[in-house]
Order: structure tokens, then C-alpha cells, then sequence
């Protein structure tokens, strides 16, 4: 399916002269490597989201790693990581800056704005005879599955799609089993939003060394949650306001936008609610400011809940809960769970491009190649060093040396834009069922119905940027049942947003969107 741009000629150069200074250099582009290289080799900076690890485990991976691309290639890889504080502001000034020191870009269109920056120039015009030249392997698989006209912005690509990797990254609060059953809920599930009043105050009681959900930073997941529950709200996943997505349709109109935030009496239920686990102390006083591990929290038992998506609870939770709080019986609970109002992952949920300012781009496409498609390369870069980052185990999965701490011993490498499955092992620390779990969700979530429209959002970038600001002073005091009044807080906040242009915005994206509808043929209901 075409995309079409809706941005008007003249955007990029304005664009690229906001360009920041003070930015430090990586190795790509030049002729340094970092370990591995004969040292004339030359080095290839991918760009990865994510704390960059200090274990020393990511440097002799890369060495194994470089040695491999330099026979096969005449390259190195290098990683540079936006880390996560501030990591939208990160993320984008180092991609305009432009300035050619990365050369591969881990990008994504629902989270990491990868229209938007292919439309401001960060990205490489991939032709087809550039990627059958020197990726053939990724170009032939994306090819066959069909899937490159999920990455063209006016009939061409600007990036290549993970698109053969099973995940879902539909969030929800992570609780524990024991407790849950202990707060008299059978076999310890929680099977509605509302029952977390039910589990949180029995820990509040009962557990006097932990908070029932010790939450930090200026989110709104509580919100989030309780709309997906609440109703047949969609979120439009490509239009964000700072860290909020403010614009939605339902289910039974998928032509109108609209939002929880100016209309209906959701919010106020999830503001009530929230009001409510305030008053009984669910999370610490200070929630907003606090800026600790909370995941640590709950693998040291200092909280009831945690909060991210299914496969970290899958991959990551169930393992680390079982070891070092036995017999806690890790759960989840996921946004939309009442009313299966959740989505499968989109095939550019992680993507890979290619920066236009990269010196080497079709060098940075042949590595490319190599880590995505080349089983001992993508084992290096994914799992580590077999016998010190991973073993496998005598039924074929992916397991651990004796002592291994996944909360310290991490590789952190953060590939997220090119994994395969055909070249993904089970993990010992897997959960069990992680199978079952996958098909059962596979059986009741939806497909994003906007996976092909692009938004122009260069003539109300400004009034995004008034709504994060009214948005980011009430959602969080909201979220965190701070308002001694909270449908007066509403009431404030969507006079406030109204006079930001909220409005204005809104009617913007609508003409987005019905143009898409009508060039595609889309059906609204």
C-alpha cells in the first residue's frame, strides 16, 4: 500500500539548519575500529536506544563480533545509545544534527518517529537496487513477505522493517501471584482494572516493607490503562504530544478522530480511581520526582506491581520474580484485558535506516546484512560469547553459566531492529508458557488500522508542542490522584488544551485521514 506525505516542499532544509552543536562524535565514518579490525578497516556506528552497559560484556562481544565483519566485509560495528533520560529529545537532536557519525539508525513509526524524520532528510532513500546490492539477503526475505510498501514514504523506502520477529509490546502491570491470591483472588488473577483497588489496599496492609506499586516519573499508565478497559478507544499511535499520544477513534468509527482528554467522563473515572489509590497510599508521596529502579523493586519484593509490556514480562519478569522472590508467582495484567481492546505489534514497531549523512551507506547496508541474516553474527551481536553470555542447553535453548545475574551480566546490545525468527532460541529464563501466552493474545488482538497512513504534522508541530505542555502540568498530578477536585482539573486542562489549538490539531489530522481513507479504500467500521 502507498504511502503518501502530506508535508509541502521546503520543510527539510528549515528543519536541518535547527541542527545542535555540542554533540560528541562516534567512531562512524572514520578510520578507527574498536577492536577486532586489522585497524584499517572501516567502522560502522549504529544508533541503539537504551543505558549503555558497563559490564565489559558488550566490548569483548564486539571484538568476537568485528573480527567476523572485517573478513566478510572490510567493516566494523560500533554502538552509540541514546540513553533513556530525555531519550525523545536525544534521540531526535542527533538525528537532525546530521552530521554523519552514525550510519545505521535504530527507528520505529509508532515510537520513534520515523516518518517524521524521513520527511526532515535523516534518512537514506533506500533504492531497490541499492539494498539488492548490498543487503540481498534482507531484500529477498522483506521482498517475499511483501512488506517493503510498509516503509515508503512516496513510493520509496526510507527503512528496512523487523518485520519477521514474534513480540508484543502491549502494556500492563506486572503483580504477584501469592499475593493476589492472598488477597483473596482465585488462583491469584486479577481480571479487572478496578480489582487493583481490592489487591493494592491488601498490600498496603500486609506488607508494611513495600509499596503496592512503587512507580516513578511522570507517566499515565494508570489513565491508559483504564481507557483501554473502558472503552473501544484506538489509540492513533503516530501522533505524540511530548510523551502523551492525545488523539484516538473507536472502534465503531475508525474515520473520526477524537480524545479521552476534551470528551466523554473516562478520564474522570480513571482520575477518581486514581484519587482513590492515592488516598490509600499505593505509591510513595514523591511518585512524580522519584527517579529509582522500580524493577528492581519488584525483584527485590519492595513492591507490589510493576508496570511495561508483554514480552518483557515474558523474557525478562517471570525468570527474575522466580529467583530471587520464590514461589511469588509472577502475573500480568494487560491494558484492555476486559474488552481485548489491544493491538499486535506493527511490522515497523523497530525498523533499521540508514542516516543520509552516513559516509559508508552501502557498507553500513552489507553489515547490516551480516548481523541480521548470518546466524553467527546475530548470535554474537544478540545473545554474546557462547560459554560466557549464554550456553545452549541439551534441548537446543538458550540458557546461562552458573552465576549469571541478568539484572548485572546483561550484554544490553539492544538490537531491536533486525531480529529474526528463524535465528531466536527459547530461553531457559523464557517463561514457560510464553507460547501459549503469544497464541492466546494472537487470538484476541487487533491489527492496527493505520499502519500505512502518514500524518502531516509540520503545520501543528507548534501546537503539539503547547498541548505537551498543558498536558505534561495536569496527566501526571491526575495520574497520581494529586487534584483535591479532579473534574475540575479536567475542566481547567480542557480549556487550557482548547486555547493551545487542540482543536485546530484535531481537524488537521482529520483531513490526514480522510484523504488516506479515500485514496485507499479504507473501511471505517
Amino acid at each position: 500500500m502507498k504511502h503518501t506525505s502530506f508535508t509541502r516542499a521546503g520543510a527539510v532544509g528549515a528543519v536541518l539548519a535547527l541542527s545542535a552543536t555540542g554533540l560528541v562524535a562516534c567512531s562512524g565514518g572514520d578510520d578507527n575500529t574498536e577492536g577486532g579490525g586489522s585497524g584499517k578497516d572501516t567502522a560502522i556506528t549504529m544508533l541503539v536506544l537504551g543505558d549503555k552497559p558497563t559490564n565489559g560484556r558488550l566490548e569483548s562481544m564486539l571484538t568476537e563480533l568485528n573480527t567476523k565483519l572485517s573478513a566478510e566485509v572490510g567493516a566494523t560495528l560500533d554502538l552509540y545509545y541514546v540513553e533513556w533520560a530525555d531519550w525523545q529529545t536525544q534521540y531526535n537532536v542527533k538525528l537532525l544534527a546530521n552530521d554523519g557519525s552514525v550510519d545505521l539508525i535504530t527507528t520505529a513509526t509508532d515510537w520513534l518517529f520515523a516518518w517524521e524524520n524521513a520527511e526532515k532528510g535523516a534518512f537514506l532513500e533506500l533504492t531497490p537496487e541499492l539494498l539488492q546490492e548490498n543487503a540481498p539477503k534482507t531484500w529477498a526475505q522483506v521482498d517475499k513477505d511483501g512488506n517493503w510498501d510498509v516503509t515508503k514514504l512516496d513510493d520509496t523506502i526510507y527503512f528496512i522493517p523487523e518485520d519477521n520477529y514474534t513480540q508484543y509490546t502491549n502494556h500492563g502491570y506486572f503483580y504477584r501471584g501469592d499475593w493476589a491470591k492472598e488477597a483473596g483472588f482465585a488462583d491469584g488473577k486479577i481480571e479487572k482494572f478496578e480489582d487493583f483497588t481490592t489487591y493494592f489496599t491488601w498490600v498496603k496492609e500486609n506488607k508494611p516493607e513495600a509499596y503496592p506499586w512503587d512507580v516513578a516519573g511522570s507517566l499515565y499508565a494508570a489513565i491508559d490503562g483504564y481507557i483501554a478497559g473502558h472503552t473501544d478507544l484506538q489509540t492513533i499511535q503516530q501522533i505524540t504530544a511530548g510523551n502523551y499520544f492525545p488523539f484516538q477513534t473507536s472502534e465503531q468509527d475508525q474515520c473520526t478522530i477524537t480524545s479521552y482528554l476534551m470528551e466523554g467522563d473516562e478520564l474522570l473515572g480513571a482520575a477518581n480511581l486514581a484519587k482513590e489509590w492515592n488516598e490509600i497510599g499505593v505509591w510513595r508521596e514523591d511518585a512524580i520526582n522519584f527517579d529509582g529502579d522500580t524493577r528492581e523493586e519488584f525483584y527485590a519484593g519492595l513492591t507490589g506491581a510493576d508496570q511495561h509490556h508483554t514480552q518483557t514480562f515474558l523474557t525478562q519478569i517471570v525468570y527474575n520474580m522466580e529467583q530471587k522472590q520464590p514461589g511469588s508467582d509472577p502475573q500480568m495484567f494487560y491494558w484492555g484485558q476486559e474488552n481485548d481492546n489491544f493491538f499486535k505489534d506493527i511490522k515497523t514497531h523497530g525498523a533499521m535506516a540508514v542516516s543520509a549523512a552516513s559516509k559508508n551507506p552501502e557498507l553500513a547496508l552489507q553489515v547490516y546484512d551480516v548481523i541480521r541474516n548470518d546466524e553467527e553474527a546475530y548470535r554474537l551481536l544478540n545473545y554474546g560469547i557462547e560459554g560466557t553470555d549464554y550456553i545452549i542447553t541439551e534441548d537446543g535453548k538458550l540458557g546461562y553459566p552458573d552465576g549469571y545475574d541478568p539484572s548485572t551480566d546483561a550484554l544490553g546490545s539492544n538490537f531491536w531492529a533486525g531480529r529474526m525468527d528463524e535465528f531466536e532460541l527459547d530461553k531457559t529464563t523464557d517463561a514457560p508458557d510464553k507460547w501459549d501466552i503469544y497464541a492466546e493474545l494472537d487470538s484476541k488482538s487487533k491489527d492496527y488500522p493505520y499502519e500505512t497512513l502518514i500524518f502531516d504534522k509540520n503545520s501543528i508541530d507548534s501546537t503539539l508542542a503547547a498541548v505537551s505542555g498543558v498536558l505534561s502540568q495536569y496527566l501526571p498530578q491526575l495520574q497520581y490522584g494529586k487534584f483535591d477536585d479532579p473534574a475540575k482539573a479536567i475542566d481547567d486542562m480542557r480549556r487550557e488544551l482548547e486555547a493551545a489549538g487542540f482543536s485546530d490539531a484535531q481537524a488537521s489530522l482529520q483531513a490526514n485521514l480522510d484523504e488516506w481513507a479515500a485514496e485507499t479504500g479504507f473501511t471505517c467500521d
